[in-house]
């Protein structure tokens, strides 16, 4: 399969033609199966203190059966296990929605946690219905295929201690990197320059992941590629990257982004 496309289809149809061994990083951020409820618009005039136009959108993609959701799990993880190389490593999002579906998941396929990061966001979305405390991180589980036992993930130890993080207020350089990141979750302006997906990560997140995990001129497979943020930031890192997108609307804008001149 090309690299340095973005293809408009099922991620596990589409890794299926992917040969093993072949990847050397995972970014995978899956449906959380949090579209539960119903919709919430909230007019800032209403409250002064959201800062803001908020909405809560139900998303047809992000709605499973508990038990397709845990085969849909199963299916596409296996799948990223088989491509991905002894020496590579994976990154998947999550909440407390669906976390511990993956993390079992991982267990059951014999794929070894190597840590899980909680990603606090300073800015994040408020408790609309004010019923509950307001959720302000997301959970990552950095994994390795865990062949015959050895760990041969690459792993640039020098970056994550020395490098500057200006915008973490828990990361001191020549400290080393702790599984609390302190990432600020909006976004710059050319981030949303030819629209959005609702769970759009920031490209300043993404590019941490890539250095701490991957050399240049790796491959990344990128199975729910959404708005493309994830095959952006390879592009920007002088990595090399294959993503799936099954959601035309978000397709579109991936490709809009890839192909934008504003690349640094």
């Amino acid at each position: 399969m090309k690299t340095n496309v973005i293809y408009n289809e099922n991620c596990i149809e589409g890794m299926r033609k992917i040969d093993s061994n072949s990847v050397d990083l995972i970014i995978a951020d899956p449906p959380y199966n949090l579209s539960k409820g119903s919709n919430i618009l909230w007019d800032h005039t209403t409250n002064i203190n959201l800062g803001g136009n908020w909405n809560k959108t139900m998303q047809k993609w992000d709605n499973y059966e508990l038990n397709d959701y845990i085969s849909f799990t199963i299916a596409w993880l296996k799948e990223a296990q088989r491509i991905l190389k002894p020496t590579g490593s994976m990154w998947i999002f999550g909440t407390y929605h669906n976390i511990g579906i993956v993390n079992t998941v991982c267990q059951l396929l014999n794929i070894e946690i190597i840590n899980e990061v909680i990603w606090y966001k300073r800015n994040s979305f408020p408790n609309l219905a004010g019923r509950r405390l307001t959720a302000s991180h997301e959970n990552i589980l950095w994994c390795h295929k865990n062949e015959k036992k050895k760990r041969q993930y690459y792993f640039d130890y020098e970056y994550s201690k020395e490098s500057e993080f200006s915008e973490d207020n828990l990361k001191e350089k020549g400290k080393q990197m702790r599984t609390v990141w302190d990432i600020p979750n909006n976004k710059e302006k050319r981030e949303l320059k030819f629209g959005k997906h609702p769970t759009q990560k920031p490209l300043r997140l993404l590019k941490r992941m890539i250095n701490l995990s991957t050399k240049e001129n790796d491959t990344i497979l990128v199975p729910f590629s959404g708005a493309g943020s994830e095959c952006l930031a390879s592009k920007e890192l002088n990595r090399n990257f294959i993503g799936f997108e099954i959601e035309k609307e978000y397709y579109d804008i991936s490709i809009k982004r890839i192909n934008d001149g504003d690349i640094q």
